[in-house]
């Protein structure tokens, strides 16, 4: 097996989340590809100590319950994923990459309510245990890319073995500065959207919570929400990709939604409830050996010269509180036009950071 393997386990187990003796932790592995990483994560957890478990899943196993399941079952929340949740200390969810288009012909409401039972299983991810996720790069990681398989692997080790405190400290410096700021406005192709980030702070993201990591996050304050944002990259969420979206906000609410995709599928991902119309996180891509789009959220958002937002869920450790069973993030370049504004001031332009 690849000794980089083992080195990614023993970085995940004892840097990402601290495994200690006599901790539960539940490995979930999509897709055979990532058994090896399963391998080196479940040997490093028992060298720490730990009592690791293993669960398998598919998008494949996905797509017969949507295809031939009723909407009963469709929207059905996993009662061992569930109990997973709540039995689990640590969770590692290693998701490998599968054919986007594995879906093709599932209607989008049956998609969407699969996607809402899928997302009342990440809140309780995130609510009870400690999680780390990866996109494990296979065959199918490298036709999304565009690459051979080899160049993708590369890219990935790279982008996973950084010098962590290194970089964490830089972007920690950039995160205190934006914690100054209050109000903050996008701009760029189709571009002009502001909110406010008053009483809301900065997280930086630097390999604890992903892998590969880097980004830098926040929320905005929902009923500010005021302009209109246009993606250069396909939104990927369900093996779907929804080209050219649209999306305009006026005094907190959403009023416009269009893609030249997928249309109805992105209506039913906003309409899933409420909070599904919202912005939960507004992120800035910072890992620099992340160089190719791979259609791939896990991946592309840490895309240094990018920023995204998620639709739905906002995460409470940075003052969000939107609530919805979504948190779809999609991304935008910002590397040939797009600059972002703090109170006024120019911060970043043209995917450099200006702190």
């Amino acid at each position: 097996m690849d000794k980089r393997w083992t080195r990614l386990g023993d970085l995940l187990v004892n840097y990402s989340l601290e495994v200690k003796p006599g901790e539960k932790v539940m490995i979930a592995f999509v897709e055979l590809e990532t058994y090896p990483l399963v391998h080196a994560i479940y040997q490093a957890c028992v060298i720490a100590g730990a009592y690791p478990q293993v669960q398998f899943l598919s998008e494949e196993l996905y797509r017969l319950n949507m295809v031939h399941g009723a909407p009963e079952q469709i929207g059905w929340e996993p009662e061992i994923e569930a109990y997973g949740m709540e039995w689990a200390d640590v969770y590692f969810g290693l998701r490998g990459a599968h054919n986007l288009d594995v879906f093709w012909d599932v209607p989008a409401e049956k998609l969407s309510l699969h996607r809402k039972a899928m997302g009342k299983i990440s809140t309780k991810r995130w609510q009870k245990t400690r999680w780390c996720l990866l996109r494990v790069p296979n065959a199918a990681l490298a036709h999304q890319a565009e690459v051979d398989e080899g160049t993708i692997l590369e890219m990935f080790f790279n982008a996973c073995f950084l010098d962590w405190p290194k970089v964490s400290q830089e972007w920690r410096r950039w995160a205190e500065k934006l914690d100054q700021g209050q109000r903050i406005r996008l701009t760029g192709k189709g571009t002009d959207l502001s909110f406010s980030t008053k009483g809301r702070t900065w997280m930086v993201a630097d390999g604890h919570i992903n892998m590969p990591d880097g980004e830098i996050m926040t929320s905005p304050v929902e009923s500010t929400l005021d302009g209109q944002i246009y993606f250069d990259f396909p939104g990927v969420l369900g093996g779907r990709l929804v080209h050219d979206i649209n999306l305009r906000w006026k005094s907190g609410k959403l009023v416009e939604a269009t893609s030249s995709t997928n249309q109805d599928f992105l209506r039913a991902v906003l309409d899933t409830d409420p909070g599904a119309s919202l912005i939960g996180e507004f992120a800035i891509g910072t890992n620099p050996e992340i160089k190719h789009f791979c259609k791939d959220i896990l991946l592309d958002e840490k895309i240094d010269g990018t920023i995204h937002i998620a639709m739905g869920r906002a995460y409470p450790a940075v003052g969000g509180t939107n609530q919805s069973a979504i948190h779809w993030d999609i991304i935008k370049d910002m590397r040939q036009e797009g600059e972002i504004y703090m109170d006024g001031e120019l911060i970043y332009q043209n995917g450099k950071v200006l702190l």
